[in-house]
């Protein structure tokens, strides 16, 4: 099944490339985070364009459960302890401020932008809950402790911040985009420091937004290794018990729910990609329990990509490469943190100051937990004798057979059971083998 929002909305389209162009920014990856840097840089007067190989609003973007909020789970505590207070508290302003910027434009856009209070739970740790309370207070954020009775099991305790948000994400994006000077259909096949190569034309430019998902160049920045992907998973379900408030467990393998409608969007499941994990059977088994009247009537999964540290890498791709820029790895929080990559990315390519700029620096540093476990799954995976392998650096891919996949539990790309890309950092199509396609009943 396809996600409801692609169901309940009108798609914008947009010509591909033809000829030779040039532009003073290029944008390249067509989701959130590329429409909203086009649209911010359109409205200051920069000359920009914005590329996408596919469609607009075709990767990770379409698949979002669509929560605009400041809570990212029970991160601000442990951001207190690894930044300091004062990074702690930029980063809840620049999510403030991206709240403040959807609700400025929701104003005249039909997008069913509707407010509504954010609970992260826990089921067992209530001191937990209450020293992340306490760190929100620190750094000027109104939190309080709830016991989130709208679940249909009881907690220890939840986070509970008001005056949140949820949209429907396409029919936002559709709308934003429709001035915007896009191509679809254009895929750079080749990248130089000042001109991007694709099969219909050349792009000359000045300076460049990689806002692709996973970053595209290899050989700058280390994102191998300072990023993994994450898979999770949605059910929508008609009949079910609603919420009125934005549900999710502190835990990465824990449950969330949020309401469109007349529909409860459950969610979870989650596993590193390439790995085993509870999948769409996990919630399936909890709606059949807790919801035995209700009906599935939308059924998706998304991918994300996972920082070492909790905050994204939002600013210049690397120190080699300082016309260059980059947005990803936005822990599940894609919403607010595209938001704040349209705001940081306008200010960075024109060269002015922005006081986020150090919390999201993707040049901070990477000795961080996660590194080790990062790179142990490439060792394993680069040194793992089987096939078939991904074509981006050579790790064994896995048989995902939830979803009829080959995925790369190094990095995150995904292949379907023939070889076509689903998911970067691949580039391209990977040639599956007679014998493999065999092996799987194909």
């Amino acid at each position: 099944m396809d996600s409801i929002w692609e169901e309940t909305a009108r798609r914008a389209h947009f010509d591909a490339l033809k000829g030779n162009k040039s532009t003073d920014v290029l944008i390249i990856g067509g989701g959130i985070a590329g429409i909203l840097c086009a649209y911010r840089l359109k409205n200051a007067g920069v000359d920009c364009m914005l590329v996408e190989a596919t469609e607009i609003c075709g990767g990770i973007t379409r698949n979002t459960t669509a929560k605009i909020t400041l809570q990212h789970g029970l991160i601000y505590d442990k951001m207190i302890h690894r930044f300091g207070e004062d990074k702690a508290r930029r980063y809840a302003a620049a999510q403030r401020e991206a709240i403040e910027e959807y609700t400025r434009l929701c104003g005249n856009i039909d997008c069913d932008f509707e407010f509504g209070d954010s609970y992260v739970y826990s089921f067992t740790d209530r001191k937990k809950i209450e020293k992340e309370i306490a760190a929100l207070n620190r750094i000027g954020v109104n939190a309080e402790f709830s016991d989130a009775h709208e679940l249909p099991f009881k907690v220890a305790g939840a986070v509970r911040v008001k005056a949140q948000a949820q949209l429907h994400p396409l029919k936002f994006l559709y709308a934003i985009a429709r001035d915007l000077p896009i191509y679809e259909h254009t895929k750079v096949v080749e990248l130089m420091p000042d001109k991007a190569i694709t099969k219909h034309g050349e792009i000359t430019y000045k300076k460049l937004i990689a806002a692709t998902h996973f970053p595209m160049l290899n050989k700058h920045g280390l994102y191998s290794l300072k990023l993994y992907q994450h898979r999770s998973y949605v059910i929508a379900l008609r009949g079910a018990r609603n919420v009125n408030g934005m549900y999710v467990d502190e835990s990465d393998t824990g449950l969330s729910f949020r309401r469109y409608g007349d529909l409860l969007l459950l969610g979870g499941g989650g596993h590193r990609t390439g790995k085993h994990g509870g999948c769409w059977q996990v919630l399936e088994r909890f709606a059949e329990k807790q919801y035995p009247n209700a009906e599935i009537v939308g059924k998706w999964a998304t991918q994300d990509c996972m920082t070492l540290d909790d905050v994204p890498y939002i600013g210049q791709y690397s120190i080699s490469t300082p016309d260059v820029y980059v947005a990803t790895g936005f822990n599940k929080w894609g919403m607010t943190n595209a938001m704040v990559t349209a705001a940081l990315l306008c200010d960075l390519v024109q060269g002015k100051p922005n006081p986020c700029a150090a919390v999201f620096s993707p040049s901070r540093t990477i000795l961080r937990p996660q590194l080790a476990v990062n790179a142990f799954e490439s060792a394993v995976g680069l040194l793992t004798p089987t096939t078939p392998r991904c074509p981006h650096l050579g790790c064994a891919l896995k048989y995902n057979r939830a979803e009829h996949s080959w995925d790369c539990p190094c990095h995150g790309s995904r292949f379907t059971e023939h070889g076509a890309l689903i998911d970067n950092p691949a580039a391209d199509d990977k040639k599956m083998q007679r014998n493999t396609l065999a092996r799987y009943g194909k």
